[in-house]
């Protein structure tokens, strides 16, 4: 089964999200640059790890690094929660003789089953917790949210065991990671200049691609075409504003990318089911 490079639908402004799946959610096998911790909440998980399959019981929680290849089986009877958090979160700068935020998780013991007992009750406290800030619409949630992050993040530099065993990088691993910072790079051009005119040529240039490579590259490695992509990064840029803002649509198809309104509107419809104002009036009513 091959892999895929999945692109979680996180919010630009605060990248982190946190997902509830029954056991009988499978997932294929993917990866991202985002990190992601797994807890069972409930019975017994099952999470292809490379060529093994490990499960993860009932309060035990595992998490993948940037770039770390995982998918989930059927697991009946249970439930998981999956976090799942940009680094970009945090202020790095404030590190002192530390170890990147990176190297952190890439170097890090993986599975809670191999923590010291303080620490993994630790780490389940603040997970539960952040479930728990899920169910409210509380002023200042996010703060509550990065509070509990930065303390999940302080607590893994000061107690998270280092691997036991490094495993060796491999060409496929090495392949995986130049495909990843190639992509970021893309991902960061689209964040920069969505609202301008944007080509395949430019994005092809600006990675160091022909234009016929760059285009085979990007539809393997996301499954979408580059135009693809680009247009659902603005429609989801547009249902952001919509849900937080109160713009003319003119404005809204501006900020958002699209050259005219008559484009939003057709795009925008077509990829959500209902217009923008539709859009706009069901957010206000939640």
């Amino acid at each position: 089964m091959s892999l895929y490079l999945e692109i979680p639908q996180l919010n630009k402004q605060f990248p982190y999200r946190f997902l509830l799946n029954d056991g009988m959610t499978i997932v294929y096998p993917h990866w991202h640059k985002e990190i992601e911790i797994i807890y069972a909440n409930r019975g017994r998980v099952n999470i292809g790890v490379g060529e093994s399959v490990v499960t993860l019981e009932e309060g035990e929680v595992i998490f993948f690094a940037s770039g770390e290849p995982h998918y989930f089986l059927a697991s009946p009877d249970s439930e998981r929660y999956v976090y799942q958090f940009d680094l970009k979160l945090f202020d790095e700068s404030i590190l002192r003789k530390e170890t990147s935020l990176l190297s952190l998780f890439e170097q890090g013991e993986r599975h809670s089953r191999n923590w010291p007992s303080s620490f993994r009750q630790t780490v389940i406290a603040l997970l539960v917790e952040l479930a728990e800030l899920e169910e409210e619409e509380s002023m200042g949630m996010n703060y509550l949210i990065m509070s509990n992050l930065y303390r999940l993040v302080g607590e893994c530099y000061r107690s998270l065991p280092r691997k036991e065993e490094q495993v060796a990088v491999t060409p496929t691993a090495i392949h995986r990671k130049e495909t990843l910072e190639r992509l970021n790079q893309v991902f960061e051009y689209i964040e920069n200049q969505y609202q301008e005119v944007i080509t395949v040529e430019d994005v092809a240039k600006y990675v160091g691609f022909s234009p016929y490579y760059f285009t085979r590259f990007f539809k393997k490695n996301t499954g979408q075409t580059f135009i693809q992509f680009l247009t659902e990064y603005r429609v989801n840029q547009a249902k952001f504003i919509l849900a937080n803002e109160k713009l003319p649509m003119v404005e809204v198809a501006e900020q958002a990318g699209f050259s005219s309104v008559k484009t939003f509107h057709h795009v925008f419809k077509e990829a959500v089911g209902q217009s923008p104002l539709q859009y706009q009036k069901k957010m206000a009513d939640l």
